[in-house]
């Protein structure tokens, strides 16, 4: 009979799994590409760069919407002074007063006021626009480049943590069943004590067993727990998804295609940043370009003064004259080169920086699909082995089992075997899903998540 502490002990894990048996028959299970959509839909960083990528589609219109003409219309009134003088003034921080000059200084005060539409139109801005227009087409692209990227990357974190779960899931039932395990031998233990086929001290030594046997339990629900938690944040919700999926430890990855490291999105990402800094020195080398522009006026004008100088200050409430203007302006920066001269050699500097840094990543990738071939052709051959291990080391345990019910073996004999087994069992638990994980991680280098969800099933 199992002892009092254990029997709460095993009453608590069948509730826990009583209620983890209801909970999954209530819900669906989650399969991995539902996972990966409501990642996308629900990760505020994600959604974010979403929003990035639109605003610089907007980007693009309004650097188009620069041809389309100014047109403003503009009132206003006023009470002034009407002294005038003739002359030249630098017009910044001076509201000049119009009319003749002034016979005298005059302080009374008249009305005025204005009225105007004015149109201002740029056709032809010798490629400015276009340079403007094509930057902001490069900085759509970037926008887009770094999105995929970190699309991609969060859904690698995703497909990590789903395998970290149904790991520490399996790792539970492994140290569940040496729970039970062990509490079997405690049985047969105190048995062989009374029947003085064995000492005391085994009794003793196996509940302390019992305990080891718990506390790795119990830390493999934690490691679990977190895992999930993991995930659910990575999700972004708070509704813990129902995983049952067991296939990862019963089959291996089928033969794939290699992928192509050039999809890697994190080469387009320093790729689209190179066109970006391209981009940006056109727009700085057509500032030093002339604009043409185009300008129409009407206007009307109130005063209160007459043309003889009479002060008649209320009537400038009305307008007396009425006037029109058609112009064109070709605008030359003369100086603008000596200005932008030094942008544009920075600029070309920091294009050759990011192109070496193209070259970096390019290095890096090529060397870790390199290193990802190696590591799950490693893990494939030692998939094959551990489960030979685990059938060699559970015909141990049981053939140790035996002897020691017979009196043969001793309790270190015993407890040997039973290590052997767990370990033996853990290893090919993990052994399977590091294969898994291997192919994720080619997956991640060639930038293709196809390479793995291909092989699930």
């Amino acid at each position: 009979m199992y002892s009092l502490p254990l029997r709460l002990f095993l009453c608590f894990v069948c509730l826990i799994g009583f209620r983890e048996t209801t909970f999954a028959q209530s819900s669906a299970a989650t399969s991995l590409k539902e996972l990966l959509q409501l990642a996308e839909n629900n990760y505020p960083l994600l959604k974010s760069k979403a929003w990035e990528v639109k605003a610089s589609q907007k980007a693009i219109n309004a650097s188009k919407s620069s041809l389309i003409p100014s047109l403003d219309a503009a009132y206003q009134v006023n009470y002034a002074t009407y002294n005038n003088i003739t002359g030249m003034a630098y017009p910044t921080y001076l509201v000049p007063i119009s009319g003749p000059p002034a016979t005298a200084n005059h302080y009374d005060g008249v009305f005025g006021s204005a009225t105007s539409l004015l149109l201002n139109w740029q056709p032809i801005t010798f490629g400015q626009r276009a340079s403007q227009v094509d930057f902001s087409i490069a900085g759509a692209q970037y926008a887009k480049a770094d999105a995929g990227n970190e699309i991609f990357q969060h859904k690698i974190k995703v497909i990590n943590s789903y395998l970290d779960i149904l790991t520490a899931m399996e790792m539970e039932k492994v140290f569940e069943e040496n729970v039970v395990r062990t509490d079997a031998n405690l049985t047969v233990a105190r048995t062989l004590v009374v029947s003085g086929i064995k000492p005391g001290v085994d009794t003793a030594l196996l509940k302390a067993e019992m305990s080891r046997a718990r506390v790795e339990l119990l830390n493999s629900r934690k490691y679990k727990e977190q895992a999930i938690i993991t995930l659910s944040q990575l999700l972004a919700t708070d509704n813990t998804p129902v995983l049952t999926d067991t296939s990862y430890f019963t089959r291996l990855p089928e033969a794939y295609v290699p992928a192509d490291t050039a999809k890697n999105p994190l080469l387009s990402l320093y790729a689209t940043n190179i066109e970006l800094s391209k981009a940006r020195k056109k727009v700085l080398g057509k500032t030093t370009m002339p604009t043409l522009g185009m300008w129409g006026t009407a206007y009307a004008r109130g005063s209160g003064v007459d043309y003889n100088g009479n002060v008649k200050s209320t009537e400038g409430l009305a307008f007396q004259r009425y006037n029109y203007g058609l112009g064109l302006q070709l605008s030359i920066p003369i100086l603008q080169f000596a200005k932008i001269r030094s942008q544009v050699q920075q600029q070309d500097l920091l294009i050759r920086s990011n192109e070496e840094k193209l070259n970096e990543i390019s290095l890096q990738v090529r060397k870790q699909n390199e290193l990802a071939d190696t590591t799950l052709s490693t893990a494939l051959m030692v998939s094959k082995e551990t489960p030979l291990y685990f059938e060699s080391a559970n015909f141990s345990y049981k053939a140790m089992q035996s002897r020691y019910q017979s009196g043969l073996a001793n309790f270190a004999d015993l407890m040997q075997a039973q290590y052997a087994l767990v370990k033996a069992a853990t290893d090919n638990k993990t052994a399977y899903m590091a294969v898994w994980k291997a192919l994720l991680y080619k997956a991640a280098v060639s930038g293709d998540l196809n390479l793995f969800l291909n092989q699930v099933k």
